[in-house]
Parts: C-alpha cells; structure tokens; sequence
C-alpha cells in the first residue's frame, strides 16, 4: 500500500489533556461556557502534542484536476471551466482566495490533473499526472499508477508542509460525481442515494447523472477488492486522491488538517479508511449543502464546525472554519485566569 511507511502518532495523551483542561478550566468564565471552542482548543493541542500549541501560520491547499465523466452529461458547466477557474484563483477573483488575503491564509493551487497549460505562477504548483482521468461509467478513471502517483504527489506536498494548520480545497468540473460514487462505494449504499446537484444539475439533468452515477457504481462493484486505494483508482479524481495523500501525510506530521465540504470530505473518507488514526487530525469545516454530506459526517462520528448552506467547495467553509478554531486558541492562550485577573471563583 503507498502509505505503508507512514507512521501516524496517536493524538491521545491523558498527561496533557489534563494540562489544557485545567487552564481551559481556570480562565475567566464559568466551565465550559466557550462550548465548542473549548474542545476545538483541546484537540488543536492534542493534535500538535504540546499544551502551549498556537497557530501563527495558516495554509490551504486547492487540488484541481479535471474529470472524464463529463462526457456523460453530467455537468451543468463544461470542463473548460476548470482550467478557467485554476486562472481566476491565481489572478485572485476566486471567493476562496478573497477570503485567505482576509483571514492572512496563505494558499497555493495545485494542478494534479487540469486539462489545459498553465506559464508559471508563484501560487501554481504544477504535479499534473495527466490531463483529466478516464470517464468511469464503464472503465477506470486512473491506471494504478496513475493513482499512486496522486496520491505520492499529496503526500510529498504535506512532508514539506511547514503551516501550523491547514486545509484542503479543490477545484474540478465533474469532481462531485467522482465524490458521490466514491461514497457509494466506500459505504456500500445505493449509487443514486449518493447524488446532488453539484454546480447546478437540476431536472433531467440530475437524473441524467444519478444514472450514471448508479450504472457506474453498480459497475465497479463487481470487481472492486474493497479497499480505498482501488475505489479512488476506479471512480475518483487525480486532486481527490492527491488530498488524500495530503490528508495522511499531513496527520504523520501532526498538522491538523480542516476539510471543506462535500468533495474534500471524500479524500477524508478515504485517509481515514487507509489510516484510520488521521480522524483524530481532522476538523470538518462544514457541512455542504449538496444532500450527502450530513450522512457522510454522520458515518465518521463527526460534527461540522459551520453549517452555511454553503456547495461551492474550492475551500471556502475550511477557510472560515479555520478562523473560528483560530480564536478557540485565541482564547485559550490570552485570556487571563482568575488568579491573574484577581478574579473570584464559583
């Protein structure tokens, strides 16, 4: 398995749960009253290892790549739109990259399989494996070396990943296809069960796609060998298996990683699936509009952080969910405990 080196160090740590328990406990507020943030502070420590943990550097890593299963009519937008949108993000219209230069996020946008040239750019990482995967409604999108090479690509990126947090975001006309039949696959439900309207598929067109979708998967169930690797190699993307790959080796280095929404969550899935300690690493940013992903976060025993009614993906609910987990520490470190303050206890 390509993540058979990887050792990831369990966050769970008593000794030091106990430390951030008792400042979060003995700053100037009734316990608990922070709520969430407080156990967003707690498992931003556990995941660095070190109780006096902050976050002064922030990354967001957008994977784009483009998808052959738009020739099945699947897309409301032709897949000439995602080498469009990979210049708008580096030429800074893109709403995700409007709110990094908000929230001091610095970002970079990865080309693992765009189906167009790009001169270079300094926000541009190019691991381009090919120009778009295969249509997989009756073939694999990715040769198996093609998909090690995705998720290798991820991983290499994470290992020289310096941020102190960071997230995952993509861009790829298609790319909401490739996640749904991914669930299908990975949670043994129906293929049509799995779908939403994506960037706007509505009427015949969305039931265009669930049948796709639902013959493609009804397809590759047939030969699947149950594992995450060979779901991502049939139905997945080159940016979805390159988060992947970030994802897990992000967790090695214990970088806690916020995941965005309904495509990103897929790459999570996944991660999860092949090492199942990067969990711990994870903070959902959000839960996507598209009408899967709350049963997806429900199957993982995790809760979102935002719910906006937000599908636009490219990162944008990991970016505003980073600034909330960013004031829980916030708090945690600058506030000042009753016996600083001269403040009463209960």
């Amino acid at each position: 398995m390509i993540t058979k080196e990887i050792e990831i160090t369990k966050t769970a740590n008593p000794e030091l749960q106990a430390t951030v328990q008792s400042r979060l406990d003995n700053l100037t507020k009734p316990p608990g009253s922070l709520g969430r943030l407080e156990a967003f502070a707690m498992q931003y420590c556990l995941c660095r290892g070190d109780a006096d943990a902050k976050i002064p550097r922030k990354s967001l890593k957008i994977f784009a790549g483009d998808h052959g299963i738009t020739a099945q009519g699947v897309a409301p937008f032709p897949k000439e739109v995602t080498v469009q949108m990979v210049h708008n993000m580096l030429g800074g219209g893109a709403a995700v990259v409007v709110m990094c230069k908000a929230a001091g996020v610095d970002y970079r946008v990865i080309d693992m399989g765009v189906d167009g040239d790009f001169d270079s750019h300094d926000l541009l990482v190019c691991k381009k494996v090919n120009r778009g995967t295969q249509s997989f409604h009756s073939d694999c999108a990715m040769s198996r070396e093609e998909c090690d090479s995705a998720l290798s690509a991820g991983i290499e990126i994470a290992l020289k990943e310096e941020s102190d947090i960071t997230a995952v975001g993509e861009m790829g006309i298609g790319n909401t296809s490739s996640a749904s039949a991914l669930y299908a696959l990975l949670l043994g439900v129906d293929g049509t069960s799995t779908v939403g309207m994506g960037t706007g598929a509505v009427g015949e067109l969305y039931e265009r796609k669930c049948r796709v979708i639902d013959e493609a998967v009804n397809f590759h169930r047939e030969n699947w060998d149950g594992s995450p690797v060979d779901a991502l190699r049939r139905v997945g993307g080159f940016e979805i298996a390159a988060m992947t790959g970030y994802i897990i080796g992000c967790a090695q280095k214990r970088i806690p990683v916020v995941i965005d929404g309904f495509i990103a969550t897929a790459s999570a899935l996944c991660a999860v699936k092949m090492e199942p300690m990067v969990l711990d690493y994870l903070f959902f940013g959000h839960v996507s509009d598209e009408q899967f992903h709350r049963s997806v976060l429900d199957s993982l025993g995790v809760k979102p952080i935002l719910e906006l009614g937000m599908r636009l993906g490219e990162g944008t609910g990991a970016v505003l969910a980073m600034q909330i987990i960013e004031q829980a520490l916030n708090c945690y470190h600058d506030m000042a405990t009753f016996a600083s303050a001269g403040v009463s206890e209960k």
